[in-house]
């Protein structure tokens, strides 16, 4: 019996063929204002038991590629945080308007 093939998801460029050999962007520079604000959101919703960091990557996992790539580093976050917040019931999709 052979293995299934493994078809990459967005977030796993390295296994898409035309990312090959393509140089790594580092990001060196610190989060802008917004980065801070979408980073202590996701720190007070895990601590209080809101979400947690594989819920997170889950939901960045799940955005469409041409989102996914349109959206900055912390939007991804953010879309997610929200989506999260809205499978739980925690917020409503006119809370997010």
């Amino acid at each position: 019996m052979s293995e299934p093939e493994h078809t990459p998801a967005i977030h796993d460029i390295g296994g898409i063929q035309r990312f090959h050999c393509t140089p790594v962007e580092h990001d060196e520079e610190p989060p802008d204002e917004f980065g801070k604000r979408v980073d202590a959101l996701r720190q007070t919703l895990a601590r209080k038991g809101f979400m947690s960091v594989d819920e997170l990557r889950r939901g960045i996992e799940s955005i469409p590629e041409a989102e996914y790539f349109a959206l900055t580093y912390y939007e991804r976050w953010m879309r997610s945080i929200a989506l999260l917040m809205l499978e739980k019931g925690v917020v409503k999709p006119e809370d997010l308007a």
